[in-house]
């Protein structure tokens, strides 16, 4: 029998102080997939009902329909564009036996996370899973919160909090004024900064997200976010240099939790035709894409590769790109250049076969 399951705790640093911003508490069964469930409060608390995921979002705001990929046939042998990513799904109840291999855990990049082991909970249990414990990876100085927002003061950090009340209510007009208020009374607030220029890019706003998002990295150099919103803005303008800038920035403030940097880097590199570093950032960025988010890397990859004259190796990766992003819309275009490969591996084995007569 399926019941619900809550679940509930907190979230601390080594130091032993809540984390500065909201943390994503995930899910992760046998099958590897992070699945996000809630998130912690400013307190670094969190209370949720398992598999009942409305309102949390992927940590990426940045999607592959975002940056198309290669496009154009002087530099894609397919000519393909497109693509989509594949988000969570939500569950109802749960029974004992659907917890089996499972854990929970926190997500914050530049951080590793305790867990706990889900199998063996009973529906009964006490929903406190008691503390997850957060670890700075040694080498990584880019994070996706700013420092600055410890120093706020208390109205603006007040207004800031309304600003995400108002967001998750919907109502983007009210949560700007709250962000923009906050940002009047502590013109340093990386965080508020950001989040406003989120909403002036959704409202189509582009010089004004792209004022925003400088001004956040104004006051935090190493608050990774504004860098990926700022190639997202640049990849719309086709200025892909700015692209490749943004990108290498993230990649230096930290080489490990951020696969879309090197996809999104290769996109780039693949625009200026340099394609050499365009295949070592869409290597990277699958080696890093654990759980399979940003699949459109597969292609870049089996495009480069195809060029080269690996088809071997590219219709690996495009039947990769196809199992991981099985409902794309360019499925269709993708289907053919697989069967076009799988014809030229098959002339060059024939001609390969030695001639009896």
């Amino acid at each position: 029998m399926q019941r619900p399951i809550f679940l509930s705790g907190k979230v601390v640093t080594e130091e032993g102080v809540p984390p500065p911003e909201p943390v994503t508490i995930e899910r992760v069964c046998a099958d590897g997939r992070a699945r996000p469930e809630g998130y912690t409060d400013s307190k670094g608390r969190f209370s949720f009902e398992l598999g009942r995921n409305l309102g949390v979002m992927q940590d990426a705001s940045v999607s592959t329909a975002d940056v198309a990929g290669p496009g154009g046939r002087g530099n894609d042998p397919f000519g393909n564009r497109g693509g989509g990513s594949m988000g969570p799904g939500g569950m109802g109840g749960f029974n004992e036996r659907d917890l089996m291999g499972c854990e929970i855990r926190a997500s914050l990049p530049g951080y590793t996370s305790s867990v706990v082991n889900l199998s063996g909970r009973r529906l009964m249990d006490n929903p406190d899973i008691g503390t997850i414990l957060l670890k700075r990876i040694a080498g990584v100085e880019g994070m996706t919160f700013s420092m600055t927002t410890a120093m706020a003061p208390k109205d603006a950090r007040k207004a800031f909090d309304k600003a995400r009340d108002q967001m998750k209510k919907k109502k983007p007009a009210e949560a700007r004024k709250e962000l923009e208020k906050a940002v009047g009374l502590y013109p340093k607030y990386a965080a508020a900064w950001y989040e406003l220029g989120l909403i002036q890019q959704q409202e189509g706003d582009k010089a004004g997200a792209r004022k925003s998002y400088e001004e956040s990295l104004a006051a935090d150099a190493k608050y990774i976010s504004p860098y990926l919103q700022l190639a997202i803005l640049s990849a719309g303008d086709g200025d892909w240099k700015a692209v490749d800038g943004a990108t290498d920035r993230v990649i230096q403030l930290n080489p490990v939790n951020f696969p879309q940097a090197y996809y999104i880097n290769s996109v780039a590199n693949m625009n200026l035709q340099n394609y050499d570093a365009a295949e070592k950032s869409a290597l990277e960025a699958v080696r890093l894409d654990e759980q399979h988010r940003w699949p459109k890397a597969l292609h870049i990859l089996a495009v480069l590769q195809a060029n080269k004259g690996q088809h071997r190796q590219a219709l690996d990766n495009l039947r990769g790109y196809l199992k991981f992003n099985p409902s794309g819309n360019d499925k269709p275009a993708v289907e053919k250049d697989i069967a076009r490969l799988e014809e030229m591996l098959k002339g060059g084995a024939a001609q390969a076969q030695p001639n009896n007569d």
